[in-house]
């Protein structure tokens, strides 16, 4: 098995980075504090997530022959910034652990950079675990941090064919995935020639602030503090991350373990179900030990009025599903699925304001990552459709799974097409070497039809020592 850091293509490239630099405004902007929501300000947000697009030289675009993506993104960046002056910020704490940004206008973190590789040598299939990513998106020494730090680091990398990687770190209590896509898609609007972005950017994140006086309203599973009695909280040393392929094919082969009454369910809710008992199994928990899956579900059209359009802050909730190893491992596929579609519904506009509610009372938690899994479906972000001038990507979504406080928690479901042509969903799975190789058994047998529900694989799952 591969660990984190190798690609699975055993590719090894040099990458040449000039040094890095601020890029600022193009234009005086707004010096004043805004705060964030009570959404945004959340512990298991304090992180820098990565996302990486690769671009292929296109005679057919936009751009002259001549044209450096380098030089071009740079000016569309600053010319972005003017309007999405915050980013050119720096993030500062105030009583309560409130996050608030400091208009500064100091600029975005950018290198500019250089490999000696083309992106026919990324192989017929470009997903994660991407070769070299720690190169192409390079760790600046001081810009990691999520207070006093650049809010955003956006490396491009020039390739040997004239293609370019776009690759960026985004201080997650800003934006979620439809956020970051919409300032994506002005730089994109910007490099090609536009004056302004087509959606204007949108602040409002009082409306995602806690009420007063607060009032926890709703139950919220999903921050119960679970103390780690029995080291399962996932190793950091011997992780191995895969991407797993859901075409059609796969997808309805799934599809045979739904019961009749849950035939409607979307391949969202199949997958999550089938992974998270996959993984259960992988992982070996004591069989009476409480595990949960947290789908991350976006609240904007759950809102009466829905969110503004233009509005690119944390817009999304984690509701949880909640069972035993046990019960997840030996009951039928609907057991879980009707576990993950409630948990789905749960989210509604008073559900968000009394998350919002418990964030203020509770000091702000990390949710829980004890025995848990996280799924974030990025299918419709539209991270591939972003279009700097050389046409849209040939990859576009999340740079690895993994990511966040705990690595080993996070699954991103990133819309693919495979080599044969096929579209479908491929996912990212970072888990210890051991529970690589059951998961990797479990969803093959699921996959070719055996019926695991038959002659459960849970005996494998054993207390833990």
């Amino acid at each position: 098995m591969d660990p984190i850091k190798e690609s699975s293509s055993g590719l090894v490239f040099t990458v040449r980075r000039q040094k890095a630099e601020l890029i600022p405004p193009a234009k005086p902007t707004p010096s004043e504090t805004k705060f964030l929501s009570d959404i945004d300000d959340q512990e298991g947000l304090r992180f820098q997530i990565p996302v990486i697009n690769f671009y292929r030289k296109d005679s057919n675009c936009s751009m002259g022959a001549h044209d450096d993506p380098v030089k071009v993104i740079k000016k569309a960046i600053a010319e972005t910034l003017v309007f999405y002056y915050p980013f050119a910020g720096r993030l500062r704490e105030g009583n309560g652990r409130k996050l608030m940004v400091d208009c500064t206008g100091e600029g975005v973190m950018f290198v500019e950079a250089d490999a000696d590789v083309t992106l026919e040598d990324f192989g017929d299939e470009l997903q994660p675990p991407f070769p070299c990513l720690e190169e192409l998106l390079y760790d600046v020494p001081g810009s990691v941090g999520v207070l006093n730090s650049p809010l955003i680091l956006i490396q491009v990398t020039r390739l040997r064919c004239g293609g370019f990687i776009f690759a960026l770190k985004l201080n997650h209590t800003m934006s979620d995935a439809a956020g970051l896509v919409q300032f994506m898609t002005a730089i994109g609007e910007m490099a090609r020639g536009a004056s302004e972005p087509s959606t204007l950017p949108v602040w409002c994140r009082e409306l995602l602030k806690a009420r007063n006086p607060s009032r926890v309203t709703c139950t919220h599973r999903e921050y119960d503090e679970v103390p780690d009695t029995k080291g399962t909280i996932i190793p950091l040393d011997d992780m191995v991350h895969k991407s797993f392929f859901f075409g059609p094919s796969e997808v309805s082969a799934l599809r045979r373990f739904v019961p009749p009454h849950l035939r409607k369910c979307s391949t969202f809710e199949l997958l999550t179900s089938v992974l998270w008992r996959c993984r259960t199994i992988s992982l070996k928990p004591d069989p009476e030990e409480e595990v949960r899956v947290l789908c991350i579900v976006n609240a904007r059209s759950r809102f009466n009025p829905p969110l503004p359009n233009g509005f690119y802050g944390n817009a999304f909730a984690f509701p949880v599903a909640v069972t035993t190893a046990e019960k997840l491992c030996k009951n039928p596929l609907g057991y879980a699925l009707e576990l993950v579609k409630k948990a789905k519904s749960d989210v509604t506009e008073e559900y968000m304001k009394s998350v919002a509610d418990l964030m203020v009372m509770k000091g702000r938690p990390h949710f829980t990552v004890v025995r848990t899994y996280l799924v974030s479906d990025v299918t419709r972000a539209g991270f591939g459709e972003v279009d700097f001038g050389w046409g849209k990507a040939v990859y576009g979504g999340p740079a690895k799974g993994g990511v966040g406080a705990i690595p080993g928690v996070a699954s991103f479901y990133i819309p693919f097409r495979n080599k044969n042509g096929e579209n479908g969903i491929v996912v990212p799975v970072c888990l210890p070497a051991f529970a690589m190789e059951i998961f990797v058994k479990e969803l093959d047998s699921m996959l070719k039809g055996g019926d695991p529900f038959v002659n459960t694989n849970y005996a494998i799952i054993k207390p833990a020592l």
